[in-house]
């Protein structure tokens, strides 16, 4: 079993890294450790003034540390568009996409383009911001990567693409393993056009964090409407759960550890893949599905508009 640490994290001096949801959970915690390591961090939040807050706390930690504060709400397609022309006007490269922002199990509501919310801010947000920014990704030395966080409901998964946005029938914990297996399909599927173009510099895989004490059981637990599901949610973090800074560590592996190829899916490698180091592992049979990921990406095309310069295959089509 794997016992890699972030004392087997690089220098990152030179590099730059965008995080979404860096201000909290497992996206701050991956950003503590990048900016220890010299990075420069563009902090990609829902609030600025959350990210604000959280920069200034890690900034007592590392005076010297660049964190880079900007407003990406992933559920409003606008503010992702922004997000992306922002940082391609300031930064001449990006050598890590962390895809990490999320919400979890919530019930139903729409995102500002009508689209579901959990498929819209875990999935389409994420595909949009992605396409957005490959330019960058692929504008420096070396090789980037697009780090995709996704988790074990995955498994569960299913991408109902005649209701995908859960219109006629909708059960929380479902749209949320759509969402999350959406994720993985999405990363694989990048990796595979990625190959096909040619493209050997700008590397694409999912991770997942286990079970990670992080604000989206509690938030799941409060939104429930039941004073039950919440302490039980409260019970299960402090039962069984990891830090959040331990369930950071798979992201944090697949943005900088040397033995990650193109397709790669990390994740704790300790019981039940829940806890522990992370090492590379295996997803589940759906997520390898070639055909669902070629119509997801078709699908997600289509809804947010942002089209990737990227064949599906060798006849490019």
């Amino acid at each position: 079993m794997s016992n890699w640490s972030v004392e087997d994290v690089p220098r990152l001096d030179g590099k730059t890294i965008v995080v979404t949801g860096a201000n909290s959970g497992l996206g701050f915690e991956a950003t503590r450790v990048f900016v220890q390591r010299g990075a420069t961090v563009v902090m990609a939040c829902r609030s600025t003034q959350r990210g604000d807050d959280a920069r200034r706390q890690l900034q007592a930690e590392e005076p010297d540390g660049q964190l880079d504060v900007r407003e990406c709400d992933l559920a409003d397609l606008q503010s992702v568009r922004d997000f992306a022309e922002d940082v391609r006007e300031t930064y001449d490269s990006l050598d890590v996409l962390c895809n990490n922002a999320g919400v979890m199990a919530i019930p139903r509501r729409e995102t500002a383009d009508g689209f579901e919310t959990q498929f819209g801010v875990n999935h389409l947000g994420h595909f949009a911001l992605t396409g957005l920014l490959l330019g960058l990704l692929g504008a420096g030395d070396g090789e980037a990567r697009v780090v995709t966080q996704s988790s074990g409901v995955h498994e569960r998964g299913e991408i109902y693409f005649d209701d995908i946005h859960g219109e006629r029938g909708y059960g929380k914990w479902d749209a949320y393993g759509q969402s999350k297996l959406a994720n993985v399909l999405f990363a694989y599927e990048l990796q595979r056009r990625l190959d096909t173009a040619g493209v050997r510099d700008v590397t694409s895989l999912a991770v997942h964090p286990g079970y990670a004490d992080t604000n989206l059981q509690a938030r799941t637990g409060r939104e429930s409407g039941s004073k039950l599901v919440y302490a039980a949610m409260k019970l299960a973090n402090t039962v069984f759960a990891q830090s959040a800074r331990k369930g950071a560590l798979p992201m944090i592996y697949g943005a900088v550890a040397d033995d990650v190829d193109g397709g790669s899916y990390v994740g704790p490698g300790g019981f039940l893949n829940m806890r522990g180091a992370p090492e590379i592992q295996r997803s589940s049979e759906q997520s390898y599905d070639q055909d669902t990921a070629e119509r997801l990406w078709d699908v997600s095309e289509e809804a947010t508009g942002v089209t990737y310069d990227l064949p599906a295959d060798a006849t490019g089509t």
